[in-house]
């Protein structure tokens, strides 16, 4: 018998030529490094493992958690789909420069062609500066022949469609949907397990080696959903209940602003649940245990861990299921 218990992993730091330090001087992610561009929070992908590092389980694999106590740590359905691979990977990502414009491929193209799942994705903007913002499809009417043409001539910017963004605006991505972010962003990402990219275009620049990162645009023409711009999506703002933010056949993200002592029933849940702190702070409190979290901090609620109460004054959570 396994008393479960709030789980916290290592976050797995990759630097980035587009990556800042703000994930280290805002989300206390400790390093000094100055282009940390991600914080992996929980993953399960090949050779990005993620640790345990409190409680019982401290110093396991997420990977050898699944695989020894399976749908008790993930729920019945999410264990008979995925068996002992995670299927999300959740992080903080921290742009001091654009990223490369990409896309992702679906399941039925990445299982074929890289026996992968496909990349569907949301954001939520933690902090963003004045000027910043996303790129999402292209402008109205651009075609397939539009878009090798301007790739060809290296003018593919001008046919972008650029949205602008401030601290708290959220994006659904669909697999397909031409994409990047934009500089001065700090955001938090939920996707389908997957780290299948075709990057089609990367501002010209190189890396310190002197060298092109590569491209793929032969691979991206078939995978690219040309009408597609992405959702800004639309959300209440309700104190101490969900409200909705995503909802897809890949995940469920809510949105939580708790400002007092919350009793949390998860008994309608077949699945675990994450929660990534986007503000404030909150104790967790349940049988036998006690866990905090904090701002910038991710923390893992096992399937068969139900019942438990958050106790706070003030936090806002995202909170992520299936």
């Amino acid at each position: 018998m396994v008393n479960w218990y709030p789980i916290k992993c290592k976050p797995i730091l990759k630097e980035k030529i587009w990556g800042g330090t703000k994930l280290n001087t805002i989300l206390g992610k400790q390093n000094s490094k100055d282009n940390i561009g991600e914080s992996w929070e929980i993953s399960s992908v090949k050779n990005n493992e993620s640790i345990i590092i409190n409680g019982e389980f401290k110093g396991k694999t997420l990977k050898e958690l699944i695989k020894k106590y399976k749908a008790e740590l993930v729920g019945n359905t999410v264990y008979k789909t995925f068996k002992s691979n995670f299927p999300l990977l959740v992080k903080f990502i921290d742009a001091k420069t654009d990223l490369s414009v990409q896309l992702h491929p679906n399941d039925l193209l990445a299982k074929r062609r890289h026996n992968s799942y496909g990349k569907t994705e949301m954001w939520y903007i933690m902090d963003a500066e004045k000027s910043s913002r996303l790129i999402l499809g292209f402008n109205d009417g651009v075609t397939s022949l539009d878009y090798q043409k301007h790739l060809e001539e290296k003018t593919l910017p001008s046919i972008l469609n650029e949205v602008p963004v401030e601290k708290g605006d959220t994006f659904f991505i669909p697999t397909g949907t031409v994409h990047a972010i934009g500089e001065g962003i700090l955001l938090a990402e939920i996707q389908q397990t997957s780290d299948i990219t075709y990057r089609v275009y990367d501002w010209d620049r190189v890396q310190p080696n002197g060298k092109s990162r590569t491209l793929h645009k032969r691979e991206a023409l078939e995978a690219i959903n040309f009408g597609f711009k992405g959702e800004k999506m639309v959300y209440d703002k309700v104190e101490n209940k969900p409200n909705s933010l995503v909802s897809c056949n890949y995940f469920t993200t809510n949105y939580l602003h708790i400002t007092s002592n919350k009793e949390i029933n998860n008994k309608d849940k077949d699945s675990f649940v994450i929660y990534m702190c986007i503000e404030g702070a909150a104790t967790l409190s349940g049988y036998e245990f006690e866990e905090t979290i904090s701002f910038g901090e991710t923390i893992l609620i096992p399937a068969s861990l139900k019942q438990f109460d958050i106790i706070t004054k003030n936090v806002k959570l995202l909170e992520v299921f299936i």
